[in-house]
């Protein structure tokens, strides 16, 4: 028997898939078929990635060839699914990409004042002149907008290259986006982590943030999907680790550390924030009483040999400048101070790692 190709497609017409109801051939599915009186080989061209029909379509090709030629001839099959990844035009052209510094502010546990720290250094880095962004990307418990006063702010939608973005609220020379905006604050957010880390998306593509130097991303405590959707979905400049002396803190903050150094991850640590380093009544302004322990945070970043970023004390005006949506760094005052230098000092240390360092990637994470 004198076997043709044009034998073989005219068996592979009658396999037909069930999702578009035309055969596998017109699909333009069946490539590199040879055939011979001892073997058919061709392979199966998916058209989509993960296709559930893959399976069958070839159980059903196997079977038809098997009834026309007999089981006396090799059949072999090749099911490949060679499928660009489509990248949204969002990675690519909106105003994401012209962040020069994406900065995570990030912690091992909560409760250490971590969006206390994200706003006042947000505030500080501004202060300094720079192009400065927030993010609150504590999707089950946004802070940032009450932060700043701005919870009754409403953000607007823009057009930009055919692509509808979100423009962020701007307040005290910081540029703000939170799920917070979207959200009854009064109401809890039950999401599961796809709807959670759909919303860290939209919140970084879709922000109309157009030219920055600093990008902060004020991360949720512990280790999360978000975290691991932050570092897949931006290429991350590095990481501050925020945590008070207390030794419970602390052993939570190494976890952080770890996460962000593990190997397929690979973000820079820039250095350690402690806060709550001491308490100082505002009576008793050179007073130090080390409610959570002496210089914990201190001597983990010796330890770690990492940079002691900034000590950071506890006193009222701290609290209050966050509940009534002033953030403390705003005025003139020793605690202003603090977080003036804990800006200087990250600056220093991102100008230290963009110059000694390759630019970091956006990381490919397999589960």
């Amino acid at each position: 028997m004198n076997l043709t190709t044009d034998q073989v497609l005219e068996v592979l017409n009658q396999v037909v898939h069930p999702e578009s109801g035309q055969s596998i051939v017109s699909m333009g599915m069946v490539k590199d078929l040879t055939a011979s009186d001892r073997r058919i080989s061709f392979t199966l061209k998916l058209t989509k990635k993960n296709d559930p029909f893959a399976s069958s379509l070839k159980k059903t090709a196997q079977r038809l060839l098997t009834e026309r030629v007999g089981q006396q001839v090799e059949i072999d099959i090749q099911v490949v699914a060679d499928i660009p990844e489509r990248i949204s035009p969002l990675k690519t052209k909106a105003s994401v990409s012209r962040v020069k510094n994406i900065v995570a502010i990030a912690s091992g546990k909560g409760g250490v004042g971590k969006s206390t720290i994200a706003a006042n250094l947000a505030v500080s880095v501004a202060k300094s002149g720079a192009r400065v962004g927030l993010i609150d990307a504590d999707i089950y418990g946004p802070s940032i907008p009450k932060m700043f006063n701005v919870e009754n702010v409403q953000p607007e939608v823009m057009k930009e290259d055919e692509m509808e973005l979100i423009v962020p609220v701007e307040r005290y020379g910081v540029k703000l986006l939170s799920i917070g905006f979207f959200v009854d604050p009064n109401n809890a957010l039950i999401w599961r982590g796809p709807m959670a880390t759909s919303a860290l998306k939209q919140l970084i593509h879709q922000g109309a943030w157009g030219e920055l130097d600093y990008l902060f991303i004020d991360m949720p405590p512990g280790t999360s999907d978000i975290h691991l959707t932050l570092v897949q979905e931006v290429a991350v400049t590095g990481a501050v680790i925020v945590s008070t002396p207390q030794d419970v803190a602390l052993a939570d903050a190494v976890k952080g550390i770890s996460m962000f150094g593990s190997q397929g991850i690979n973000v820079p640590v820039l250095g350690l924030v402690e806060n709550m380093a001491w308490f100082t009544p505002e009576e008793l302004p050179e007073n130090r009483y080390y409610i959570f322990g002496k210089d914990g945070c201190k001597k983990l970043a010796e330890r770690m040999k990492l940079p002691l970023l900034g000590q950071i004390p506890l006193v009222q005006s701290i609290r209050e400048g966050g509940d009534f949506g002033e953030p403390v760094a705003l005025h003139s005052s020793v605690v202003a101070k603090a977080f003036d230098e804990l800006a200087t000092n990250l600056i220093r240390q991102v100008e230290i790692r963009n110059r000694e360092l390759p630019p970091t990637t956006i990381v490919n994470v397999k589960h």
